[in-house]
C-alpha cells in the first residue's frame, strides 16, 4: 500500500452519505478510489475505516494508511457540494495533521463516479439545476444526439462548439427539439459588398429605336453588371462571361445583345436552359416582354423517344430552349437559321457529371453550326456567345477557354445571416410556419414586411408546406399554368403572401423580392445541391430597395438523405455547404461522355468532328474514342451507321444502348427495355 500511494499528485474528498468517497491522481490518472469513515476523538475528527475499492469490491485497509496517502500528497481539494459541515470536519481533520486541504467547485456527477473535475466559471456547463464539467455535459449532448437519430463529425462538432460558447447544455439540446434561439442557429454573417461602377444612361445607349424606347421607359440607367457589360463590348459583338449573383440583373445582359442584334438584322437570339421548366418560364416572359418585336418559340428535349417539337418554329426570331432541345435540333439536322445571339443561362452546369459534358458538346456544335453557315452565306458574319452564371470558382480560366471577355461582379448590398438549425420532417413546417409568422409580423426601416422564399425538393412538399402557413402562402411549381404562376408573382409583389413555397429546380427561375429563404430540404430531386446552387439559392435574400438584410435558415434532419443514391445524410451536406468554397467550372469525361460527344459530332460535323473535339473544355482522346465507335459499329469510316444515328439522336449512352439491342435480341417489350436501362441507372 504505501509503494501505490507515494508521490500522489492530488488527492480529492467529496461527502456521499456519512461517508466521504477518496480519489487519489498521479500523473492524470487515477491511482486509487476509495471509501473513509471518520470518528470524533478528543483530538478532534480522525479516520475510523478506510476502504479501497478494485474493481467494484471494498477492501478495508488500517486507517493510518489514509494518513499516509494524505501525507504523500501535493494537495488535498474537497469538493464545494461536500457539505458546510463535512467540509468543516474534513479541514479539521486535515489540520490536526498539520496538512492543508482547500474547498474547490468541481463537477458533482464526476464526483460521484469518483472523479475529480474542478470546474470554473468559464468551464462550467449549466445542466438542468446544477453545473457540470464539459465532459459530462458532451456525454449528455452525445446521448441527446443518439435520441434524435445520430450527426455527422462536422454537425456535433458545431452543436459542441456552440455548448462551450453559451455554457447551457439545456439551449443546445432545445436545438434538437426545433427551437429558434437565434444566438444559437446563427452559423454567420455575409457581409454586405459593393463595387463602385459608374452607370450608364439608358438614353446614351446606341440600341435599335424600338429597343431603346422600352429600355428608356423602363429605367434612367443601367444596373451596375449591365453597366460593366456595355463598357465590355457587349454591344460590339464581343462574347462574354458575365459572373454575378442572383437578382443583379445578367438576364437582361443577354436581352439586350440578343434582341439589339434580332432587329437590326443580324440573326435571331436562341435562350438557352438547363431545364424544362425554366425554358417554360422564360419562353412566356420573352413572349410577354417581346412578342411584339418578333416571334418567340420554344424548343426543349422533353423525351428521348418523342421529340416533343410541336411548337416549335425554327424560323421564329426568338428561340427559347432546353441545352437538350437545340442539340437535339443539331443531331437531326434541322436547320435554326441566322444565329445572331446565342445566351447560355447557368453555364456553371458545365461542371456537372450528368449534364456538362453534353452542354460543352452542344456549344462545340452550335459554335460550328454558326461558323458553317456563315462561311457559305454572306451578310452573316455568326453568333455572339453571352454566357451567364451567378456561381463560377475559376471564372477567368473559364472566360479565357470560352473566349469570352470576363464581366464579373461581386455584389451583396445588404448582409446576409446564415442559421442553421435541427428538426425533422414532421416538425419542419411548424418551425417555419414560426419563420414566416416573425418575417412578416417585422417591417423593414423602408416600410416593407418580411416575405419569405422556402426551398424543397417536390411539388407535393411545396403544396403540404404552404397549407400548415397560418398566414398567407402559396406553391410556386412548374405544375402550375402560367395564369397560376403570374397571379402568384404579382400577389408576392403587393405584399399579399407572407410566403411562396417552391422546388429546387425552379430557384434559377424565381425572382421574388423576398428578406428570408427557408431550405425545407438541400436536395434537388434526389440529388444534393451543389455549393453553386445553394449560393445562388440563398442569395434570393434581402433586397437593398426594399430589407435592411437577409435571413437564411437552413432546416437539416439528422442522418436522413432522401434517396439510397446520396452518398451523404443532410447535416454532412448542410456544413459542407456552409464551409465550402465555390468548386471549379471544368468538364471531366469519363470513356462513356467521350464517346457519346464524339459520336454527336461527328454525326454534326463529319470529319469536322476532331476539330470540335480539341475545343470543348473537356479533353477528349479523339483516336481511342473513334476506336471504340468503329469498334461498336455506331461510325462506319467517318460516317455515323443508322445504329449510330440512332444512338446520337436519341442521347443514349454506350451502356443503355447496348441495353436496348439486348432487349431487341432477347424478344423484351419496349416497356421491359426501359425499365431495364432504368433499373441500370439505378444501380450505378
Amino acid at each position: 500500500m504505501s509503494q501505490q500511494v507515494t508521490r500522489v499528485d492530488t488527492l480529492f474528498l467529496h461527502q456521499t452519505g456519512d461517508s466521504y468517497l477518496v480519489v487519489a491522481r498521479r500523473d492524470g490518472k487515477r491511482v486509487l478510489r476509495g471509501k473513509l469513515e471518520l470518528k470524533e476523538t478528543n483530538a478532534g475528527p480522525r479516520p475510523l475505516r478506510f476502504l479501497v475499492i478494485r474493481k467494484g469490491e471494498e477492501k478495508p485497509r488500517d486507517p493510518s494508511q489514509f494518513v499516509e496517502l494524505a501525507r504523500s500528497a501535493a494537495r488535498i481539494r474537497i469538493s464545494q457540494q461536500t457539505s458546510k459541515a463535512g467540509r468543516e470536519e474534513l479541514k479539521t481533520m486535515f489540520d490536526g495533521y498539520q496538512l492543508e486541504a482547500v474547498a474547490v467547485r468541481t463537477c458533482r456527477r464526476c464526483a460521484i463516479n469518483g472523479r475529480y473535475s474542478p470546474i470554473t466559471d468559464d468551464t462550467a456547463i449549466k445542466a438542468d439545476h446544477e453545473h457540470v464539467c464539459r465532459d459530462c455535459a458532451v456525454r449528455e449532448l452525445e446521448q441527446e444526439l443518439s435520441f434524435a437519430g445520430g450527426l455527422t463529425q462536422a454537425a456535433q462538432e458545431r452543436l459542441e462548439e456552440l455548448l462551450y460558447e453559451t455554457g447551457d447544455l439545456t439551449r443546445i439540446t432545445n436545438l434538437l427539439q426545433g427551437e429558434l434561439d437565434p444566438d444559437l442557429t446563427k452559423f454567420d454573417t455575409i457581409s454586405a459588398t459593393t463595387e463602385d461602377v459608374e452607370l450608364v444612361e439608358t438614353e446614351t445607349l446606341d440600341l435599335h429605336p424600338n429597343l431603346q424606347s422600352m429600355l428608356t421607359d423602363r429605367f434612367e440607367t443601367l444596373l451596375p453588371v449591365q453597366s460593366l457589360a456595355i463598357d465590355n463590348g457587349l454591344l460590339d459583338g464581343d462574347d462574354q462571361l458575365v459572373v454575378s449573383a442572383t437578382a443583379t440583373g445578367k438576364t437582361l445582359v443577354g436581352e439586350l445583345a440578343g434582341i439589339n442584334r434580332m432587329l437590326e438584322g443580324k440573326g435571331k437570339m436562341l435562350f438557352l436552359v438547363p431545364l424544362v421548366a425554366l425554358a417554360n418560364q422564360k419562353h412566356e416572359d420573352f413572349q410577354d416582354r417581346y412578342g411584339h418585336l418578333g416571334n418567340v418559340t420554344i424548343r426543349v428535349g422533353a423525351s428521348r423517344i418523342n421529340d416533343d417539337g410541336n411548337r416549335f418554329d425554327p424560323n421564329a426570331d426568338i428561340i427559347v430552349g432546353t441545352y437538350e432541345g437545340i442539340d437535339h435540333a443539331l443531331r437531326t439536322g434541322k436547320d435554326l437559321g441566322d444565329i445572331g445571339t446565342v445566351v447560355i443561362d447557368e453555364v456553371h452546369t458545365l461542371k456537372e457529371e450528368e449534364r456538362g459534358h453534353r452542354l460543352d458538346g452542344m456549344i462545340s456544335r452550335l459554335k460550328h453550326f454558326c461558323e458553317t453557315r456563315a462561311d457559305r452565306r454572306g451578310g452573316y458574319d455568326g453568333a455572339q456567345w453571352i454566357y451567364l452564371s451567378a456561381t463560377v470558382g475559376n471564372p477567368a480560366w473559364l472566360a479565357q477557354n470560352l473566349r469570352a471577355n470576363l464581366v464579373e461582379y461581386e455584389d451583396r448590398p445588404v448582409p446576409i445571416e446564415r442559421h442553421v438549425t435541427f428538426a425533422d420532417g414532421q416538425e419542419k413546417p411548424r418551425i417555419e410556419n414560426r419563420l414566416v409568422r416573425q418575417a412578416f409580423d417585422t417591417k423593414s426601416s423602408k416600410g416593407y414586411r418580411g416575405q419569405t422564399i422556402i426551398f424543397t425538393n417536390s411539388r407535393r412538399r411545396c403544396h403540404e408546406i404552404s397549407r400548415k402557413i397560418d398566414y398567407n402562402a402559396a406553391p410556386y411549381h412548374a405544375g402550375l399554368d402560367y395564369k397560376q404562376r403570374k397571379r402568384v408573382e404579382r400577389q408576392f409583389a403587393d405584399q399579399d403572401l407572407a410566403a411562396v413555397v417552391t422546388t429546387a429546380a425552379l430557384a434559377a427561375g424565381v425572382d421574388f423580392p423576398a428578406s428570408q429563404v427557408i431550405f425545407d430540404t438541400l436536395a434537388m430531386g434526389i440529388e444534393w445541391l451543389s455549393v453553386q446552387e445553394f449560393s445562388q439559392m440563398l442569395g434570393r435574400a434581402g433586397r437593398p430597395d426594399y430589407h435592411d438584410k437577409g435571413v437564411v435558415y437552413l432546416l437539416v434532419e439528422p442522418d436522413t438523405s432522401y434517396h439510397n443514391t446520396m452518398e451523404m445524410t443532410e447535416d454532412e451536406v448542410a456544413f459542407k455547404l456552409l464551409k465550402g468554397e465555390m468548386e471549379e467550372v471544368r468538364t471531366v469525361y469519363d470513356e462513356s461522355a467521350a464517346v457519346e460527344e464524339t459520336l454527336a459530332n461527328i454525326v454534326v460535323a463529319g470529319k469536322k468532328a476532331k476539330a470540335l473535339n480539341n475545343r470543348m473544355l473537356g479533353e477528349i482522346p479523339t483516336t481511342h474514342t473513334v476506336g471504340k465507335l468503329l469498334e461498336w459499329d455506331f461510325i462506319d469510316g467517318l460516317d455515323p451507321t443508322p445504329l449510330g444515328l440512332a444512338v446520337t439522336r436519341q442521347f443514349l449512352s454506350p451502356s443503355e444502348a447496348f441495353r436496348i439491342l439486348d432487349g431487341i435480341r432477347n424478344g423484351y417489350s419496349p416497356y421491359e427495355i426501359v425499365a431495364d436501362i432504368e433499373l441500370g441507372e439505378e444501380g450505378r
